[in-house]
């Protein structure tokens, strides 16, 4: 126990003195809630003694008036500076956990980890925020007054401070085995919390094609099983944890009741006199009151510790390394980007073999083959989204590694097929890669993007609010949206994940106008997917099960009549765009 709140208290760095502090406050608001025992003892001394009168009653009622405000102004400290303090700490954590999750590789996040970044934010550390955070100087004062009433009872009399410690050693010991039962069963209910929200978001983002192929009640099996599964994680919990709960309020009965058993034989023996005793039976109830306050708050500790454990196995995923320096040249004379001997495996699985290639400055490189050939994984590695096992990949002759990331991203816009608009105005997504940029920046980014007509058209223009992932606008409306980014952002290479492949045809000559405005003087690698679109490109890639069995313009390839020959032959042809 004494454990897990070092490690809470770790974890506070720059907080700690406000939560000392609040511990300080709360045993003081504590001692004054005894108050009225004390104010009782002198009341009934006074009684016995025949001296009582009427200024005894003043003075008590005045004395228990006193210690209230005394209690409202120290819990009242207390709770502002244990209670900010955790949730500016939390705070904290959540801006690191984000900075974190940006140094992040790609991999990261498709590996099924969106579920349990979720969970971590929306659970773990909510639960920490508003459960522990708010205990925390409580937990400390208790500890503290439980060790000041043991010595008091050695001062008193040492028969009933060996009592006191023998009690105390008792609920150590319960208290240790309540830690072992709830943090097995605390660990089971983060993990079901995280495999609840897993279903949920896999549930909603698949609900179009559950509807489709009528797989609600399938599919509403499963979300009903994650709840299911997760209510009785946490009755299990609380089945197993209850009876050492009922244990901890025996022991305190018991320790209690000897308590007062041995005082009052010590009372008949007269080895203490009557007062002593009274004053005794009055804080009887008060001796191990810490100690069962304590060690009932074992449950929400141990959850507290599975969920740090979670939020920092997180924090030691690997990051990617972005220690470099150096600058990035503006020479002409080396290539823009540069592929040598690159090979690259997710996990165990082998996606590229000894990849080697230019694109000038200037150029149009596309890479055709078929899915999964390892086209995608070129273009991320070339974005640096994940870090190479073997080879270099080189921005205007150095290695992308050496070059901060957030500098070499500057100099790089991407249009992906599937496109992600932000809930927030068309303003605010088209100018999301340059947010300095003036109003009539982004308006002419638009019109060069063939979507300035449909935004005035819209409710509000340029401040209407677009629905989460870009819900109420068309695939082709979004499209040329994210083209508009690019267009904005006016970076020196621009890769296409061709955009037109999965759109109307109606949107389908705006997009490929976009595109040639955003393509002009740019250093373009394209992901083709229809071929005749690339039919101009300077050099053309055929990717096949991760390596480059073939390269070279259009009318080359052709003349080979080998794999790229094949693959033209095979697929009908369409306008593509102009550069």
């Amino acid at each position: 126990m004494i454990k897990m709140l070092r490690r809470i208290l770790t974890l506070s760095k720059g907080y700690r003195l406000r939560i000392y502090l609040a511990a300080v406050c709360s045993f003081i608001k504590s001692f004054f809630t005894k108050a009225p025992v004390v104010i009782a003892y002198f009341m009934i001394s006074a009684f016995l003694s025949n001296t009582f009168t009427t200024k005894h009653c003043l003075f008590a009622g005045l004395a228990l008036l006193g210690s209230l405000v005394v209690q409202c102004i120290f819990q009242n400290l207390a709770d502002r500076l244990q209670s900010g303090a955790g949730f500016e700490m939390l705070a904290d954590m959540r801006r690191d956990l984000g900075l974190h999750l940006r140094r992040m590789p790609m991999g990261f996040f498709t590996e099924g980890n969106i579920g349990r970044i979720s969970s971590i934010l929306s659970t773990d550390m909510d639960f920490i925020e508003q459960n522990l955070m708010m205990v925390l100087a409580d937990l400390m004062s208790f500890l503290f007054s439980a060790a000041i009433f043991v010595l008091f009872m050695f001062k008193f009399n040492v028969r009933l401070g060996v009592v006191a410690m023998v009690i105390t050693i008792a609920f150590y010991l319960l208290g240790e085995a309540m830690k072992k039962i709830a943090l097995f069963h605390s660990a089971e209910r983060q993990a079901a919390s995280e495999q609840l929200t897993n279903t949920v978001i896999d549930f909603t983002e698949g609900i179009g094609i559950i509807k489709t192929y009528n797989l609600l009640g399938e599919k509403s099996k499963d979300l009903s099983k994650s709840f299911s599964d997760n209510c009785n994680k946490n009755i299990a919990f609380e089945k197993d944890y209850a009876p050492w709960s009922a244990a901890l309020n025996i022991l305190y009965a018991l320790g209690s009741s000897a308590m007062l058993g041995i005082s009052w034989v010590l009372y008949q023996t007269e080895i203490i006199s009557l007062m002593p005793f009274i004053g005794l039976s009055l804080f009887l109830f008060e001796l191990f009151s810490p100690l069962r306050s304590f060690y009932s708050q074992v449950a929400r500790l141990t959850v507290m510790n599975a969920c740090l454990d979670r939020i920092e196995s997180i924090f030691a995923e690997k990051e990617l390394n972005n220690d470099g320096t150096k600058e990035i040249s503006t020479s002409v004379d080396v290539p823009e980007i540069e592929f040598r001997n690159v090979s690259f495996a997710y996990d165990d699985r082998t996606v590229l073999k000894d990849v080697s290639f230019t694109a000038s400055k200037g150029s149009m490189t596309a890479l055709v083959g078929q899915s999964g050939s390892g086209k995608s994984t070129i273009a991320s590695l070339a974005l640096r989204f994940w870090d190479i096992e073997k080879g270099i990949i080189l921005f205007r002759g150095t290695d992308i590694r050496e070059i901060p990331i957030a500098k070499l991203l500057s100099n790089v816009s991407v249009v992906f097929q599937r496109v992600y608009l932000f809930k927030d105005t068309v303003h605010n997504n088209i100018a999301i890669g340059r947010q300095d940029a003036t109003r009539a920046e982004v308006e002419e980014a638009a019109r060069k993007a063939r979507c300035y007509d449909f935004i005035m058209a819209l409710p509000q223009g340029f401040d209407t609010i677009i629905g989460e992932g870009g819900a109420s606008l068309s695939g082709g409306e979004q499209q040329r949206i994210s083209i508009a980014r690019c267009i904005l952002k006016d970076s020196p290479i621009v890769i296409l994940d061709e955009a037109t492949a999965s759109v109307d045809a109606d949107n389908e000559s705006y997009i490929q106008q976009a595109i040639s405005e955003l393509v002009k003087d740019k250093t373009l690698l394209v992901i083709a997917h229809r071929l005749n679109t690339i039919a101009n490109a300077d050099k053309i890639l055929v990717v096949s099960q991760g390596e480059i069995v073939e390269q070279g313009t259009y009318n080359e390839l052709m003349a080979k009549e080998s794999l790229y020959h094949a693959m033209v032959t095979k697929r009908s042809q369409i306008k593509g765009f102009t550069r």
